[in-house]
């Protein structure tokens, strides 16, 4: 896979860090679930590190190996390395996002960050770059007196595009947009999205590897910035009832190797789309049931999926924001890009971008049709209509884990040890989900039976 244009030399990386006055460095790789992992190092064991990597125990990560074969080697990505600017003093410490190796010098086919580039390189070998810029939705609240976040406190009581009525949530946005530089991160826009203490954030696009190490980083930096304001800040799709959910839509295009040029424009086409363009969509439309695992990983993904519009018809459109896919309108050709617009803020970002475009290329490669535009609004058609002209996405955790497996497309592209561990998790949660005593059970039927 072409190493991204900011790639560093270990040289570079000592000089920046002897600049900065760098104590330590945190080491960061994810787990299949999209928790980040961390190693910390003193400075002075970083020369080596960079020469050679350094050995963990992989056993104990989730959906990583086994204990028989628990040797793994975190191998830092050089163009990742980022000074973090909330810690300084005798506490300065930078980062490096890693891949992680077998014994024997392989990738590690449970690494999320690996599975990307490998579908990355399937890209290349067909002549192109994919690129990737998402919108993340998120909620602020507020913690009890005791610390406590249940019930849910939302910050803020404003709606779509309002300027927030809580000042610790304004000053939290020009924090964001100001720290997101040190790591090289381009805020385009931030807004107040429907909900209560909602709020987006969307970045420029960029090569899908970075995009999904820009959404990792994301997280982790709001959290933190979110907790020294006495906020805590969540991408849980649906953390209160009776009002919108997060997502986490994603804009997408490749773009030509040869020339650079947008593979997806056709100024002559009513959408703007080329025929490329088209095929790609309908891979994706193809594969949105079995992808779908993927894209929203929790249990409670699936109480977003359920309601307040939210695209669960596989379908798209150019001003419809009921179907799946969307197409912007785009100012030049070189802005041409389709919107996938299930996906919320929970997966593991190096898992989504790796089965969007596995679901794309297919389309690609087998030439597949699009099929019909759908402008109208979804919602408003009758239950019947629906039924007999559009399929939905899976309904809750449990059948979108079973498109998972019947969808051989899916599986291939996340590999046969990071799916089965992945699906293993997942059915996992399910099931103690299943087995669980709701509150709201308690409320209906404890004192009626």
């Amino acid at each position: 896979m072409t190493l991204p244009p900011n790639h560093q030399t270990p040289e570079q990386i000592l000089a920046r860090v002897q600049e900065s006055r760098i104590q330590f460095v945190d080491l960061q790789f994810t787990d299949v679930g999209g928790a980040v992992k961390n190693v910390t190092i003193p400075v002075p064991e970083l020369a080596a590190t960079l020469n050679h990597g350094i050995w963990f125990d992989g056993s104990s990560i989730e959906g990583f190996a086994r204990v028989a074969e628990s040797d793994m080697h975190l191998v830092p990505d050089l163009s990742t390395f980022a000074v973090l600017p909330w810690l300084g003093g005798p506490d300065a410490t930078a980062r490096l996002i890693c891949n992680v190796f077998t014994p024997d010098g392989q990738p590690f086919l449970g690494d999320p960050r690996a599975v990307l580039g490998s579908a990355l390189r399937q890209a290349e070998e067909m002549g192109f770059n994919y690129f990737a810029g998402p919108e993340l939705e998120f909620f602020l609240l507020k913690p009890g007196a005791d610390g406590a976040l249940v019930p849910p406190r939302p910050v803020d009581s404003a709606s779509y595009f309002d300027q927030p009525t809580n000042m610790v949530a304004t000053g939290l946005w020009r924090q964001m947009t100001e720290t997101l530089t040190h790591f090289g991160i381009e805020a385009e826009a931030m807004h107040h999205e429907i909900a209560p203490g909602q709020h987006e954030m969307d970045f420029r696009f960029d090569h899908a590897l970075k995009t999904a190490d820009n959404i990792v980083t994301f997280r982790i930096v709001l959290k933190t910035l979110a907790q020294q304001q006495g906020l805590y800040a969540t991408f849980m799709p649906k953390p209160i009832r009776g009002i919108a959910g997060s997502g986490m839509h994603i804009h997408q295009s490749l773009c030509y190797r040869a020339n650079g040029s947008n593979a997806f424009s056709d100024p002559g086409d009513s959408h703007g789309l080329s025929t490329l363009a088209k095929r790609f969509m309908a891979g994706q439309l193809l594969h949105a049931r079995g992808m779908c695992a993927v894209l929203a990983p929790l249990v409670n993904s699936y109480k977003r999926l359920g309601g307040y519009e939210a695209p669960v018809f596989i379908s798209w459109g150019r001003i419809n924001r009921s179907a799946l896919i969307r197409i912007p309108r785009s100012h030049a050709a070189g802005s041409t890009r389709i919107e996938l617009r299930c996906p919320d803020p929970s997966c593991n970002p190096y898992l989504a971008l790796t089965v969007m475009l596995a679901a794309g290329l297919d389309g690609i490669r087998k030439e597949l049709p699009v099929p019909e535009s759908s402008e109208e609004n979804l919602y408003m058609l009758s239950e019947a209509e629906r039924r007999t002209s559009l399929n939905v996405l899976p309904g809750s955790l449990d059948e979108a884990i079973e498109a998972l497996e019947a969808d051989a497309v899916i599986r291939e592209a996340l590999g046969a040890h990071l799916c089965d561990r992945f699906i293993s998790a997942k059915r996992l949660e399910w099931e103690d989900y299943r087995l669980e005593v709701t509150p709201w059970e308690l409320d209906k039927y404890l004192s009626a039976y």
